[in-house]
This record gives structure tokens, sequence and C-alpha cells, in this order.
């Protein structure tokens, strides 16, 4: 397939792009910089520089593709996160750019269309298992609203022969994530606890897994679908992995008022308790994430980061 990736440059397109090429497919992805351009020629892609908010440029950019997949993001750091402004870039991204990339994969007739969503617009589920079916309940407007007209938006693909796979991911670590590099460092400074009782559960998902998830998701049918991995933990757990995985002290615990301070709008869906299951997922594609939890993912990202640091 002809294959193109806005966020091909993000951490999660960069693996992304090494997978659909190890997959045989040809890929184009966005890279609007000379040094982001040479990255992807360095992953045997094509590179393509265009604003995601301009339309025609946009239009021009999909024409004669089979597929599409939109992974740009623009998340906040962990230190800037509870700033709603931090959040508007992001924002646009999901509903202006997703606008643009579905008219024109329209336009183009592609094949299907994958979007990149997330978890924690459900709503907080205690200990129950959660599917794609679970009521959704926005926690914090300023990051979350978007999430949903970026979903709405995707879903116009779907008729004729064209699909929308909309990918629903936990929480997202990976050796190559600012996230997990600046989760680390606050775990070094003791800034990394666990708030209140610890007992909400936490569904992420290892960058490779997530990767290998969208590759397969350019043969599933159109709908909406979890992608986690297979064995949720709580919070405490969570917490625990990660320490154990850097060599780190066991992390304290926080109250739960203090969290919600440090954390501020963050805090509304971050101690939600969300149990998510990647049945549907894996029941469609035959994925199956290579790190069952974050036990084993961690330990991966670990090694990855320390090896990292002992070449430079």
């Amino acid at each position: 397939m002809r294959v193109f990736v806005a966020g091909a440059t993000g951490v999660l397109g960069q693996p992304t792009v090494r997978l659909l090429r190890e997959a045989g497919h040809d890929v184009t992805g966005v890279a609007r910089t000379p040094e982001k351009q040479y990255l992807l020629r360095s992953l045997d892609a094509n590179p393509v520089s265009v604003d995601l908010f301009d339309a025609e440029a946009v239009h021009a950019a999909v024409a004669g593709h089979d597929a599409v997949i939109h992974a740009a993001t623009k998340i906040p750091s962990i230190m800037r996160m509870r700033s709603a402004g931090r959040w508007q870039e992001n924002n646009r991204l999901r509903i202006e750019a997703t606008k643009h990339l579905v008219d024109a994969a329209i336009a183009a007739n592609a094949q299907v269309y994958v979007q990149e969503s997330i978890t924690f617009i459900y709503g907080d589920g205690g200990d129950e298992w959660l599917d794609e079916s679970a009521p959704v309940k926005i926690a914090w407007r300023a990051a979350l609203d978007s999430t949903i007209e970026m979903e709405r938006e995707a879903e116009r693909v779907n008729g004729d022969s064209r699909r929308a796979v909309i990918l629903r991911f936990g929480m997202f670590y990976a050796p190559y994530a600012q996230s997990t590099q600046d989760s680390v460092r606050m775990m070094r400074r003791r800034m990394f606890g666990v708030i209140g009782k610890g007992d909400n559960y936490f569904s992420s998902i290892h960058g490779d897994d997530a990767a290998a998830a969208i590759v397969a998701a350019l043969g599933a049918p159109a709908s909406t679908y979890n992608v986690v991995d297979d064995e949720p933990v709580r919070q405490t757990e969570y917490a625990a992995a990660c320490a154990e995985a850097f060599g780190l002290p066991k992390p304290m615990r926080v109250p739960r008022f203090v969290g919600k301070l440090m954390l501020g709008g963050p805090a509304s869906y971050i101690l939600n308790s969300l149990r998510v299951s990647n049945k549907r997922f894996k029941e469609a594609t035959g994925w199956a994430p290579q790190y069952p939890s974050v036990r084993e993912g961690m330990l991966q990202a670990a090694e990855a980061m320390k090896a990292q640091e002992t070449k430079s």
C-alpha cells in the first residue's frame, strides 16, 4: 500500500514508519525541517513538507495514497500539562488537521484512515473492565474535548470502500518518549510518587506495541478499538515497576489533595481507574503486545535508556 503518515517523525511516528517499511509498504511522511527529512530518508521513507493546517496542501500531499495515518500530536511536557494553554496546538491537530486529513482521504478514495486517539476519555470504571462500549466522560475539557470531535471527524471516512479505524491508546511509554525520560528524572529527584491510595488502574502501552498496532490497523474492519497492554496494573504497581526497572527507591506516597494541586487539570483523568480491555482489537487483527504489562515493558525501556547513556 501507499501510506501517508502525519506525525511520521514523532515519538509514535518513527517506529510506525520503520514497521510499515519492514512490511513492504511505500511510505510518505510529513517532515518540515531538513533534519526530519533526513530522518525519514534514513528510514527508507519519502519525506514531504506540508502544513497540516493548510487544506489545499494536505489534499495535494495525500492524493494517490491508499491509506492515511494521523499520528500527529503536540503533547505538553509533564511539567507543563496543567496549563490549559499548552494544549492549544494539540487541540488544533486533533480538530483542524484531522478535518483536512479526512477530507483529503475521502477525495483520494483511500481504503483506510487510521486515527490515533486515547483511552483517557472513559469515565472512572473502578475495578470493572472497560471495553469500547464503556461510557465516555470527559474529565478535563481543555485537553479532552478535542478528542471526541476528532473521532467524529475520522468516522466521516466510512463509506463505499473506505474504512475509518480509530485506535484509543493507553498511557504511552517508551525509552524514546520524552514523557518517560521526564518521569525517570522526576523519580531520581524523588518527585514521582503514588497519589492517594494508588488503587486506581492504569492501562498503558509500550511505543513499539503501539506502532505495531497501527500497522495491524491497516487491515482492520472499520471500528473503534482500545490498544493497551494485556494486564492493566494499579497505580501503586505501575510506580513500583518504574522504580524497580531503573533501580530507584520505592516511590513515596502523596496525599490525594496534594497530588491534585500538583497536577492541576490532568489529575481529573490520571486518577481515574481505567482497566481497559484490548480484546476487540486482538480478535480483529491478531495483534498482541510484545510487552504484556508495564513490568516487562519498563524493563526494556530502562535497558535501552541505559545503553543510550553509555554510548553518549
